[in-house]
């Protein structure tokens, strides 16, 4: 099964795809949009292309668990999200992965205008092979 990651941002959203086999997962690039409307129809269109099957949005919470404004609006675009494409959107924890990401392009020596414009992708990657370990120790 193809399934995309959605790493939402108040800008920018990263998006990632799974091979088929789930075993990888693939940066796919990142959507830059303000309006919430046009970013939903955006992430919609990209999942039609990209043929998935099912999508992860990034769930942000706290470094204590609890959720925050910002955890609500996710789960309100997700819902969207779900309603518009027709596909089920899982939501994920997300903490830490933007710091992860982050770091991953600073040993890379990725800096500068590259590291805006890749680090929601490299996010997204993030969500979904968290998400896909999990697949992988609890088929269903």
């Amino acid at each position: 099964m193809k399934i995309m990651s959605v790493d939402l941002g108040n800008a920018r959203t990263g998006i990632a795809i799974s091979s088929p086999d789930e075993n990888f997962a693939f940066p796919k690039g990142v959507i830059t949009e303000y309006n919430k409307d046009k970013l939903v129809k955006k992430i919609c269109d990209t999942a039609k292309e990209l043929e998935a099957e099912l999508i992860v949005a990034g769930l942000p919470k706290n470094m204590d668990g609890s959720e925050g404004f910002r955890a609500e609006e996710c789960r309100e675009i997700a819902g969207k999200i779900s309603a518009d494409s027709g596909l089920e959107v899982a939501l994920w924890d997300e903490r830490l992965t933007t710091l992860s990401a982050h770091t991953v392009l600073t040993m890379n020596d990725v800096s500068g205008k590259k590291r805006k414009a890749t680090v929601d992708a490299v996010a997204a990657v993030m969500i979904l092979e968290d998400y896909l370990a999990f697949r992988k120790r609890n088929p269903s």
